[in-house]
């Protein structure tokens, strides 16, 4: 008998669609969409509102290692940090075709499933490596705050680099695209949601810092052998804008601060 096809509503949260995964399961239901709170669009399939149960997302979670093996476990967590449109779908039958496949499946490239879900995750991995040189951050009162724009979740895979290279100090990483920040204290962190993060004015050594670092960078490149495009190619352009060194409007400023 073939599985009825629903839309799942739920929480929008890993654990919500665990539960979803486990519900469907049980129901015998094949999801074709999965809608959250900030996605309210209808849909021509069956609703079902699924609530979020830890319990049942603890059980789905365990299953992944017997049923997909590390690698496959990997690449459903890490596939719901990605940017992949309609991740929830392309999980859901990653997942399937593990319980169905056993751990080899992950070596199948050539499923369609396999090769969007892989492509996706190492989008996902090489972001959160970039990030790990590329963020900035500015003293503010005792606090060091940065902002980020990536285009994934990957605040959960900075998270184990910047607590333990900053272990002692009080942080804050914000991401902006997805309204999260990573906040750091001593023997504790946090990844929370946030509404209208702005950042305090830096104070006058904060800009003379900023300065001091600008002027490392341009002292330490040749003229003679600048290479835009390979520049872009090892620091794409993107980045930039949340980067001090091209930050020139803050040279303006600087003049006063240094006298």
């Amino acid at each position: 008998m073939p599985w009825t096809q629903v839309c799942c509503h739920y929480d929008g949260t890993f654990s919500g669609f665990l539960t979803c995964v486990f519900e469907t399961y049980v129901n015998q239901e094949e999801p074709v969409e999965f809608r959250t709170p900030e996605d309210p669009c209808c849909s021509l399939y069956p609703q079902r509102t699924i609530i979020t149960v830890e319990e049942h997302a603890q059980r789905v979670y365990r299953s992944f290692s017997p049923k997909l093996g590390h690698e496959g476990r990997e690449l459903a967590a890490r596939g719901f940090l990605t940017c992949l449109p309609e991740k929830e779908l392309w999980l859901w039958r990653l997942i399937r075709l593990g319980y169905e496949r056993g751990p080899a499946f992950v070596r199948d490239l050539t499923d369609p499933t396999v090769d969007k879900v892989r492509k996706a995750v190492q989008q996902l991995n090489n972001e959160a490596h970039l990030y790990t040189g590329f963020v900035r951050f500015s003293d503010q009162g005792g606090v060091l705050v940065g902002e980020i724009e990536p285009k994934n979740r990957v605040l959960p895979l900075l998270r184990p680099h910047f607590c333990s290279r900053y272990p002692q100090e009080r942080f804050v990483l914000h991401d902006r695209t997805h309204g999260e920040a990573l906040f750091h204290q001593p023997n504790q962190w946090a990844i929370l949601p946030v509404e209208d993060f702005h950042p305090g004015p830096a104070g006058e050594s904060e800009l003379a810092y900023r300065r001091l670092w600008r002027s490392f960078y341009d002292a330490i490149s040749i003229r003679g052998r600048e290479n835009p495009r390979c520049r872009m190619t090892q620091m794409p352009k993107r980045y930039w804008g949340m980067m001090t060194e091209f930050q020139k409007e803050w040279d303006r400023a600087l003049p006063e601060v240094l006298g």
